[in-house]
């Protein structure tokens, strides 16, 4: 990485020299405007509109414009005399709890090096900023222009984030706030099945430039001469949802077949579409489980229907043997009585 700007942090009495760097690139994959017939680079000449005459960098300034056709120069020397412009300090304001910067206000991001003999001031500040649980409100002069900013430590490096002045931060206008309109409990309540179901932690290394991706696949393909291959159609958006709630429930349970979870039983009731897929669902995988138990209940029925002529023939073997034991019981009588 290149420094990109030098200076100090001001903190209380403490001067802490530093290298800023940009803590963020983009990735878009950058193109040229070209002939299209043989590939030449188009170029774009700075002509004055006024004289028509081509004008180069030396000779031009910036103007304000004041309307009515009006303009205002402005020059190198009119800058030169700003406050802060060519400043070098990071002053420190106040330090405040990092919720209460709201992160719309975040711009861009960069990294402070220590420099030279400022290691042991900088680790003292970062410290002291990662107990703190807090983030240090500066001011700093970057590319000509004040900036607020917050520092924080990220990865134990100091962090810049340049922020938005309040002023620059549009305010919402739009209709629909002044309606109005009224959510059910049932629907709020669906909505947040949803959002349960649909929780998890933030990864960002789990998420991909689908498109940087493709763009680059067709240039790769049309360097190496071979043919583009095209990649898989993704699952069309659904259409607009009729029916809230219906569309609620049927997205809480995609939400959760997706994760490979159970349709839960208190929760949401599935759709008539859902219903109907998974007792077909449901119907085939019982069905090969129904013809393997009808399979091992089939010999069980044959050895019980062999059984049952063995019990009907035993049954008749014991008959007589009963009918025996009766007419022995009467002689046992008579003998009790000649002892007696």
């Amino acid at each position: 990485m290149r420094a990109i700007w030098k200076g100090a942090v001001s903190f209380g009495l403490v001067s802490i020299g530093v290298k800023v760097y940009s803590a963020t690139e983009e990735k878009d994959i950058r193109f040229h405007q070209v002939h299209r017939e043989d590939g030449g680079r188009i170029r774009y000449k700075r002509t004055c509109s006024v004289c028509g005459e081509e004008v180069t960098y030396d000779d031009i300034a910036k103007g304000y414009d004041i309307g009515g056709g009006e303009m205002v120069i402005l020059t190198d020397e009119d800058f030169a005399d700003l406050p802060l412009s060519t400043s070098h300090a990071i002053d420190v304001l106040e330090f405040v709890p990092a919720e209460q910067v709201d992160p719309i206000l975040y711009n861009k991001a960069y990294f402070l090096e220590p420099e030279g003999s400022a290691t042991k001031p900088y680790v003292l500040l970062r410290d002291a900023l990662s107990d703190s649980e807090r983030v240090a409100i500066v001011k700093v002069a970057l590319r000509q222009r004040e900036q607020l900013a917050t520092l924080r430590v990220r990865e134990g490096v100091l962090l810049l984030n340049t922020m938005l002045w309040p002023d620059e931060i549009r305010r919402p206008d739009f209709g629909f706030l002044d309606e109005d309109l009224k959510v059910r409990p049932p629907e709020l309540a669906m909505a947040s099945s949803l959002i349960d179901s649909m929780a998890g932690e933030f990864e960002p290394d789990a998420f991909t430039d689908d498109y940087r991706a493709a763009l680059q696949e067709v240039i790769d393909a049309k360097v190496e001469g071979r043919e583009v291959v095209q990649p898989e159609e993704e699952e069309a958006a659904p259409a607009a949802a009729v029916d809230l709630m219906a569309a609620l429930k049927a997205s809480v349970e995609r939400a959760r077949a997706a994760r490979g979870e159970a349709p839960s039983g208190g929760g949401a009731e599935p759709t008539p579409i859902s219903s109907a897929r998974s007792a077909k669902k449901t119907a085939a995988k019982k069905a090969p489980a129904r013809k393997a138990a009808e399979k091992k209940a089939e010999p069980a029925k044959k050895t019980a229907a062999k059984k049952t002529p063995a019990k009907k023939t035993a049954e008749k073997k014991a008959e007589p043997a009963k009918k025996a034991a009766a007419k022995k019981t009467p002689a046992k009588k008579t003998a009790a009585k000649k002892s007696a």
